[in-house]
């Protein structure tokens, strides 16, 4: 679907709905999706009992995860006692249930029962517009509302708040993400030689201290958790863009998986393992193994930070640096994560929807939030507010502030293109596994990588 199409459907879906709800003001009737006030989802009468479901990946992932979730629809209930919400998990059987979320939303829409609300990953953002049936939040609530909603108290991080814009349309609220954050075992370091007081600020001296700590202790040097097909692509699009390439153009219609940057970016990571610096882990063992103090290093999201800090707890010492940089290109951040989105077509379900999404990425759920899971909250003045996370970041500002800072200058996770973007991202990390973990040719298994995605690839 081309952009000029995108903002027609947004029109379209005023001019319908229009018919039946009620508007604002008669001018508004003439306003696009993009422009003005128009409103075409009525308010909720607060006597008018709403059920809307919730889908969620967090309901797939114990923990942590699912308490936390469980306890922000338990207040949201308490603030809209006509809304009920079902919060269900994607339907599928991926040991990561996140893996089943697009998929789970589909089948679900192709049957006429797609959820109301969903949380979806970023890198699927295409994807999610183009063919899935997200709804125009702009156009539904108005232009206004929604800008309102981001710049309320504690405003959203700018840096974040169009990630869920396509040509000017507001299709996703940003939601739970984070910047690739080095985490490090300060223990470890002591117990190599090392500074824990100086971490790394180059892969060359993380690879120096990945082999010293590997020698001298005999634990996992470092694990860079982006380099596997179940890992996706957003944090390996941060390492290839901080070593001065790209693995798509901007406008995402041409792939260069093979270009100068990403052969350098993963010969490094090839190196690290042939040198026994890195374990050849795969993701679930790395990130385990880093919890129970057996990795020195690892480049992660911070959603792994309340995991790693009770795997620390009276064992040994976590700390958190900026990610490290190639030489001297100066590093870029990008984001993990997801936004919520609407797929409900009916309006009342749409306004309480509105409502689950405006108290999820309130102040008050982002504070839930970054305490049970580790999060950054996106309205990061929380972090400075007693009455919200002042204490917490006090405790834990060595481990937040790489991710603050970062999350100042990121660019955006770029999704793949077309029905088969999925395709696309499944052959670029697998090319980029077994250049890493099984000593494939860079060149070569990147090339070929990107001759397959290719003919993938939309028509222009």
């Amino acid at each position: 679907m081309s952009r000029r199409s995108l903002r027609r459907r947004a029109v379209a879906i005023v001019a319908a709905l229009t018919t039946t709800a009620v508007v604002l003001s008669a001018c508004s009737m003439g306003s696009t999706a993009g422009e003005g006030t128009a409103v075409a989802v009525p308010e909720l009468d607060p006597a008018q009992k709403v059920t809307i479901v919730f889908e969620s990946y967090n309901y797939g992932l114990a923990g942590a995860w699912t308490d936390t979730f469980n306890t922000l629809i338990a207040d949201f209930s308490k603030k809209h006692p006509n809304i009920t919400v079902k919060a269900q998990k994607p339907q599928g059987n991926s040991p990561n249930p996140a893996r089943d979320a697009i998929s789970s939303v589909q089948n679900q829409s192709v049957a006429g029962s797609a959820p109301d609300v969903a949380q979806l990953g970023f890198g699927d953002f295409g994807f999610v517009v183009d063919q899935l049936g997200a709804q125009p939040l702009s156009a539904l609530f108005g232009t206004d509302a929604v800008e309102a909603h981001f710049a309320e108290r504690h405003p959203y991080a700018s840096s974040v708040r169009t990630l869920g814009v396509s040509d000017g349309v507001t299709f996703g609220i940003p939601f739970v993400m984070s910047t690739p954050v080095f985490y490090y075992n300060a223990d470890l370091f002591r117990r190599a030689g090392l500074d824990p007081d100086k971490p790394p600020a180059t892969w060359d001296e993380v690879a120096g201290a990945a082999r010293a700590i590997a020698a001298r202790t005999g634990k996992g040097g470092v694990y860079i958790d982006c380099l596997t097909k179940s890992a996706t692509d957003w944090g390996y699009q941060s390492l290839i863009r901080s070593a001065g390439g790209q693995v798509i153009s901007p406008d995402r219609t041409t792939l260069s998986f093979a270009d100068p940057a990403a052969i350098a970016v993963t010969t490094m990571a090839q190196q690290l393992v042939k040198s026994g610096g890195t374990p050849a882990f795969t993701q679930k063992q790395g990130y385990e193994a880093f919890t129970r103090g057996d990795m020195g290093m690892i480049l992660e999201s911070s959603s792994m930070q309340a995991t790693f800090l009770g795997g620390a707890k009276d064992k040994w010492e976590l700390r958190a640096a900026p990610m490290p940089a190639f030489g001297q290109h100066p590093t870029v951040p990008t984001n993990s994560g997801v936004a919520l989105y609407i797929f409900a077509k009916d309006p009342a379900k749409q306004r309480a929807a509105w409502e689950l999404i405006r108290y999820l990425t309130g102040n008050d759920a982002f504070t839930t939030i970054a305490k049970g899971i580790g999060y950054l909250p996106l309205r990061t003045g929380l972090v400075d507010d007693p009455a919200h996370l002042s204490e917490w970041a006090r405790e834990n500002r060595g481990l937040i502030d790489p991710n603050l800072d970062q999350l100042q200058r990121l660019e955006p996770w770029r999704s793949m293109p077309g029905n088969s973007y999925k395709q696309i991202q499944s052959n670029l990390m697998t090319a980029v596994e077994k250049v890493v973990y099984q000593g494939a040719d860079p060149q070569a298994a990147l090339s070929e990588a990107q001759r397959q995605s290719t003919r993938l690839m939309p028509a222009r």
